[in-house]
Parts: C-alpha cells; sequence; structure tokens
C-alpha cells in the first residue's frame, strides 16, 4: 500500500529490514561510545583528583562568569548581525544597481573572510584594549553576511504573483517589502536564522585566542592551573564539563527556535470555523416551525 506518491510504505519484510538496521545502528553507537570511555578510564582521565577541582565555589564562580560573559556576547553579536544582515539584505534587493553592487561586495569578502583571521586582525590592529568589541564586530560581519544572504533568499522564495499584486492595488516597493514579502518569508526563514544563531554562540569560543575570559578561555586557564595527578592533566575533564555546557547553551537556544516556529504556525493556521448547530442546514433561514418550537421550548 502506498502512503504517497513519493513513499511506499514498507511491508513486513521491510519493517523487519528496518528494525534490524536500526538495532545494528544502536550496538555500533554503544560500542563506540563504550570504547571511548574504556580509553579515557586507561589514561587516567577519570582519576578523581582531575575531578575534585570542580567542588570548590571559587571553580564554579569561575565558571558562572565565564559563563555570563560568553552569553553577554552572544547577545550583542547576535542583534548586531540581525540587524546588519538586514540593511545588507535590503541593499542587495535595492533597484539600484551600485547599491546591489556594493552590498553583494561586502557580504561575499566577510564570507569568505576566515573568522579566526578576522577576529586575530581586529584584535592587533583595531581594538588592541578591548578583546570583547574585537570578538563581537568580528562575529557580526560574518554572522551578518550570512544572515543577509537567508534574509534575501527568504524573500526572493515568495511567490512573484504576491508582490505583483500588491503593486497592482498602488502599494510603494517599501510597503509591498514590509506588509507582504517580509511577513511570509519570516516563517520559511525562521529556522536557517536560528541555525546561524546557534553558529554564532558557538563562535564565541574563538575569543579565547585573543585573551578574551569567556567560556573556553576560562575552562582552558583552569586545565592549565590545575596540578596534574599521576601524570595526567585535567584537559579531558574540562573538554567534558565545558563542552557539556556549549551543548546545553545550544538546545536552549533550538528549543526556543521551535516554540517560536510552532506559535508562527498557530497564529497563520488561525481559529477554525465554527462548526453550525445540528439539524440546521448553513445559509438556511429558519421556518415558522422551528422558530414556533424553540419559543415553545423557551417558554
Amino acid at each position: 500500500m502506498s502512503g504517497s506518491v513519493l513513499y511506499d510504505v514498507p511491508g513486513p519484510r521491510g519493517r523487519a529490514r528496518n528494525r534490524l538496521y536500526g538495532a545494528l545502528s544502536a550496538l555500533a553507537i554503544a560500542g563506540l561510545i563504550g570504547f571511548v570511555i574504556y580509553r579515557l578510564d586507561a589514561t587516567g582521565q577519570f582519576q578523581a583528583g582531575l575531578w575534585d577541582d570542580y567542588e570548590y565555589t571559587e571553580t564554579q564562580q569561575r565558571i558562572v562568569d565565564g559563563l555570563l560573559t560568553t552569553l553577554k556576547t552572544f547577545a550583542i553579536a547576535a542583534v548586531l548581525s540581525l540587524a546588519l544582515g538586514t540593511v545588507l539584505a535590503t541593499a542587495r534587493l535595492s533597484d539600484h544597481r551600485p547599491v546591489r553592487w556594493a552590498a553583494t561586495a561586502v557580504v561575499e569578502f566577510f564570507r569568505a573572510m576566515p573568522l579566526l583571521i578576522m577576529i586575530f586582525l581586529l584584535y592587533a590592529a583595531v581594538f588592541t584594549s578591548d578583546p570583547m568589541w574585537a570578538l563581537v564586530i568580528g562575529l557580526t560581519l560574518y554572522n551578518g553576511s550570512v544572515q543577509a544572504e537567508i534574509f534575501r533568499s527568504g524573500i526572493n522564495a515568495v511567490p512573484r504573483g504576491q508582490s505583483e499584486a500588491a503593486y497592482a492595488i498602488g502599494l510603494r516597493k517599501t510597503q509591498v517589502m514590509t506588509a507582504v514579502l517580509v511577513p511570509q518569508a519570516v516563517r520559511s526563514m525562521l529556522p536557517s536564522i536560528i541555525s546561524q544563531l546557534v553558529v554564532t554562540l558557538k563562535d564565541t569560543s574563538l575569543g579565547f585566542i585573543i585573551l578574551y575570559e569567556e567560556l573556553l578561555f576560562v575552562g582552558k586557564a583552569f586545565a592549565q592551573q590545575t596540578p596534574p595527578v599521576n601524570g595526567v592533566y585535567a584537559f579531558i575533564p574540562m573538554v567534558i564539563v565545558f563542552g557539556s555546557i556549549y551543548i546545553l547553551l545550544c538546545l536552549a537556544l533550538s528549543s526556543v527556535a521551535t516554540w517560536v516556529e510552532r506559535r508562527t504556525q498557530r497564529s497563520r493556521k488561525g481559529k477554525p470555523p465554527a462548526l453550525p448547530a445540528a439539524g440546521v442546514v448553513p445559509g438556511a433561514e429558519p421556518t415558522a416551525g422551528a422558530s414556533g418550537a424553540d419559543g415553545a421550548g423557551t417558554g
């Protein structure tokens, strides 16, 4: 039996084969995880002495401070990159050719420039005394250029008939963009926008290159300052602890994105129309008998 034109519902043999593949994949993943745990234990990475320092209040406070610094940097870079992306996307959709060319050159240049090199150049040449802004501006230029392409492609994906109908009723281009194209494009662009924000959050870890005290810098410094236990340094425990924090932050941001997407889909569907009462034909006039019966029942 076919579930749709492009997909056939698997039969009994197909379902059994899929279950077998799923079980083998689960066993392979479990074996890989077990091997990694075994190797970490064999190299002494689970020694209690490597993890004891995480119980101290001072260590926990340093982690919290690094986390707050990372969130602050991400918040500023996210807002600025969205603003820059909006400006560049608007310029790339302009009717004026020089404006489009200039915006295209800016977008392509900063998308092609490696982010790490950009951050280091900004720190060495401009923000020598304030590494935070070197990181923020680098993240803004790179991610803003990527967001600009997301915005532009999302707006161009709206059916052309929408803008033609808006122009036909006398709307100007600004009105067509703000009232017709952008509201429809946002729903399709939202997953890509949030995905790029997750990239922005993860890229804040590049601040450790310019000695900015964000989360990864705190973890690296902490691992270097922790005395080795039986010749083993605490780098793997640092990666496990701080990597888990980054993963939780990205999962939280993705959860917010999923919630917003569901809200927009719900608002787009709107409220379903009210169903007619039993025995009433929609659009039909009530008969005298029916109104009399209603009156009798009311009385």
